[in-house]
Formats: C-alpha cells, structure tokens, sequence
C-alpha cells in the first residue's frame, strides 16, 4: 500500500492543492508545456543544424573563419544589439565585437538551455553572448551551403 505526499499534509492544504490542479488555468499551462509531433520535428531539425554547425566550428578553421567574417560584418552593419542577445553592453566590448575580437562557438544559451550560435570575447572567459534566432539559422543555413 503506497501513501502519497498529498496524505501527509493538512487538509487545509491538500484542499488548496486540489483546487489548483482542477483550475482552467492550470490545465491550460500543461497543455502548453506538451509538444506535438510537428514541434518536435522542428526541434529535432534544429538541433541536427546545431550540431552539424558545432562540428564544422571546431574541425573546419575555414568554415570558422567565413562565419566569423559573417557576424563582424553584420554586428558593424546592423549593431551588436540587432545581432546578439544583450541588453547592456559596454562601449569596449562593443568595440571589441566590431574589430573581430571574438570566437564563435554552439553553446547551451544560458536562460533556455537550447544549443545556440554564442560569441566569446576574447579576454572574457566567462562571458558567452547569444547570438538571436533569426540570426542563428540564417548563420547555419550559410555553413550548409
């Protein structure tokens, strides 16, 4: 004979509990969080492009160096915030992303843990900047051609 959690707390919470669970709302938030088939195709597709771009960054410097090209120019054309995941920025590090002081890498982001193009500055070990989605799949689609 089991005992679930529920039976060793106080009515009055186990009352709160069950309520929650049988809200509209709380049934609508799980029914978000399940994917379809259809999602999960996308996602898969994705992490295969991911992962076909993580092996030519650390294995080919030529396909390395012709994205690094990519992302400077694009960061000094359309500015770093157009490009990369960042609210506040230094003046140096911007200056730093403009002058291809930086290495590219695919990384987990670090709020959504999915796999992402990042850029690292040189000298800040720690730091990673994200680069945004549309930007990411536009990268990866170059590397496949």
């Amino acid at each position: 004979m089991s005992d679930s959690y529920i039976d060793h707390i106080p009515s009055q919470e186990r009352e709160k509990i069950r309520k929650r669970m049988r809200s509209p709302e709380a049934y609508e938030q799980l029914r978000e969080r399940v994917k379809g088939p259809d999602d999960l195709e996308r996602e898969m597709e994705r992490n295969e492009k991911m992962a076909e771009m993580r092996f030519a960054l650390e294995t080919e410097p030529r396909a390395h160096d012709m994205l690094k090209k990519s992302v400077e120019n694009d960061i000094r054309e359309k500015g770093a915030e157009t490009v990369l995941e960042t609210i506040n920025m230094s003046p140096d590090l911007t200056k730093a992303l403009e002058q291809g002081k930086f290495r590219l890498a695919v990384s987990s982001h670090p709020v959504t843990h999915v796999d992402q193009l990042m850029v690292l500055p040189e000298g800040a070990v720690q730091e990673k900047l994200p680069v945004k989605l549309s930007f990411s799949d536009t990268y990866s689609a170059q590397l496949a051609a």
